[in-house]
């Protein structure tokens, strides 16, 4: 079992910068690749970024490309999420995820551990 734990979240404004945490537990960090999703009431679940176990290879989506770095400490067992120049429509609950796949992948069914959620609000 992984245990995450997200934080991090909060009120910002729009143009503003934030920094989500997660926080593992329970099996060793680095044997999972890394991922932090997004979703808002009546959405389903989306993927934001993700980071290969080893922390060299990330990928994000179309959206969030050049504003948002995910980034990992294996050492401390926890993976970052660097929000920058965030826009309302950023708002949404943050998930932290967990897959044994060596590289993070888009598909929700992939990740076998979650966070309880973060949750961004920008205002404009």
């Amino acid at each position: 079992q992984v245990q995450l734990a997200e934080s991090g979240g909060g009120l910002v404004q729009a143009g503003g910068s934030l920094r989500l945490s997660c926080a593992a537990s329970g099996r060793t960090f680095s044997n999972y690749a890394m991922a932090w999703f997004r979703q808002t009431p009546g959405k389903e679940r989306e993927f934001v970024a993700g980071i290969s176990r080893s922390g060299r290879s990330t990928n994000y989506a179309d959206s969030v490309k050049g504003r948002f770095t995910i980034s990992r400490d294996n050492a401390k067992n926890t993976v970052y999420l660097q929000i920058d120049n965030v826009k309302p429509e950023d708002t949404a609950a943050y998930y932290c995820s967990a897959t044994v796949q060596m590289l993070a992948v888009v598909r929700v069914e992939a990740y076998s551990y979650w966070g309880q959620g973060t949750q961004v609000t920008v205002s404009s």
